[in-house]
C-alpha cells in the first residue's frame, strides 16, 4: 500500500492510503482514509478521514461515508448511499465538538442498495443485503434482507447470497 496525494480539478485525494489495482474516478473528495486492494471508488464520492474500505469493494457514484466508517471485504454499495455517523446533531455540539461519533461497519459481503441511509452505530452483518432507499436505524444480521423506512427483516437469504467479484 501506498499513500498518495492528488490534488487538481477532477480529483481531490489528500493522504489516502491505496492497496494495488485500486480505480478512482473522477470528482472524488478522499482524504485520510484507507482503499483496500481491487477497489473501485466511483465519482462524486466523498470519504473522510478514518474511512476503511476493505479488498475487492465497489462504492458508486455520489455516495457519502463519513468518519468512522469500516467496510470490510467483497462489499457492493449502490449510487447515492449515505453513512451518518452523529444520530442527534445539533448545531451547538457541532460549534462546541462535543458530539459522539458513532461508527458503522459493514461486514464481509453485504449489499447496500442505491439511496440507502445507514444511521451511526449500526452494524450491517456478513452477506446481508440492505434494499434501495432504506433508513438502517438498527444492526442487520448476517444473511438477511431488509428494506424500508425504517427498515425491516424481509427474509433471510439462502446460505450464498453472491460470490467474490460477481459485480464486476
Amino acid at each position: 500500500m501506498k499513500i498518495i496525494s492528488i490534488n487538481e480539478p477532477k480529483k481531490a485525494i489528500r493522504n489516502v492510503l491505496v492497496g494495488e489495482n485500486v480505480k478512482i474516478y473522477d470528482f472524488v473528495n478522499l482524504y485520510k482514509c484507507e482503499i483496500g486492494d481491487d477497489t473501485q471508488i466511483g465519482a462524486f464520492v466523498e470519504m473522510q478521514e478514518r474511512v476503511k474500505i476493505g479488498r475487492r469493494c465497489r462504492i458508486q457514484s455520489h455516495s457519502f461515508l463519513c468518519n468512522g466508517v469500516t467496510i470490510e471485504d467483497d462489499v457492493f454499495i449502490g449510487h447515492g448511499v449515505i453513512f451518518i455517523n452523529d444520530n442527534n446533531p445539533t448545531i451547538k455540539k457541532a460549534l462546541n465538538k462535543t458530539w459522539k461519533l458513532e461508527k458503522v461497519l459493514v461486514k464481509k459481503g453485504a449489499v447496500i442498495g442505491s439511496n440507502a441511509t445507514i444511521l451511526g452505530g449500526v452494524i450491517i452483518g456478513k452477506n446481508a443485503v440492505v434494499g434501495a432507499g432504506a433508513v438502517v436505524t438498527k444492526d442487520v444480521p448476517a444473511s438477511f434482507t431488509v428494506a424500508g423506512n425504517p427498515a425491516k427483516k424481509l427474509k433471510k437469504n439462502p446460505k450464498k447470497t453472491h460470490g467474490k467479484n460477481t459485480f464486476r
